[in-house]
């Protein structure tokens, strides 16, 4: 199971790099959906539910992002969110270490839905992808964990870029 896990991994990052480097917005949450979507499967094969959770939310929350956004929209992610975290808190007991998970996911979701500039939300998920470096660490998943490092390096090669260009002018 571990491979298999790995192998969606590894599709995730691929998918992921791609939508980081792209500036039109809808673009890149659709990019990042396909990666978002196989992140998920990925960490629900490795037992890491938080991280599962907070992946396939953040795939669906693009993809109707691309249409929708506002305050209605804000509200029922964050709202998904927080019920997942108190579930598996409460309910199933998980390790306090799921409130990385879900921090990063939050971060995500405001970004996502709130923000309309590419630049802004590579800002802003700068935060969010060290916490989910932390998590993926922590459950032990190669390719989570070489997601978020190559989707801050991404982010980070791409705004200096922006920032070269904008010298240029």
């Amino acid at each position: 199971m571990p491979i298999v896990a790995e192998a969606f991994g590894a599709i995730a990052v691929i998918f992921n790099f791609i939508g980081y480097r792209q500036n039109d917005i809808n673009r890149y949450r659709i990019l990042s959906a396909v990666a978002l979507f196989n992140v998920s499967i990925h960490f629900f094969l490795l037992g890491a539910m938080a991280a599962g959770v907070g992946c396939m939310l953040a795939c669906v929350r693009n993809l109707v992002a691309t249409r929708f956004r506002g305050i209605p929209v804000l509200l029922t992610f964050v709202m998904l969110n927080f019920g997942f975290f108190f579930y598996e808190l409460l309910w199933l007991n998980h390790s306090w270490t799921i409130v990385i998970a879900y921090v990063s996911s939050l971060i995500f979701t405001v970004g996502s839905i709130s923000l309309t500039s590419a630049k802004m939300i590579r800002q802003w998920f700068i935060f969010a992808e060290i916490l989910g470096l932390i998590y993926a660490v922590m459950v032990g998943s190669i390719f989570g964990t070489v997601f978020n490092v190559t989707n801050l390096i991404s982010i980070l090669f791409t705004l200096y870029q922006d920032m070269k260009r904008k010298d240029k002018k």
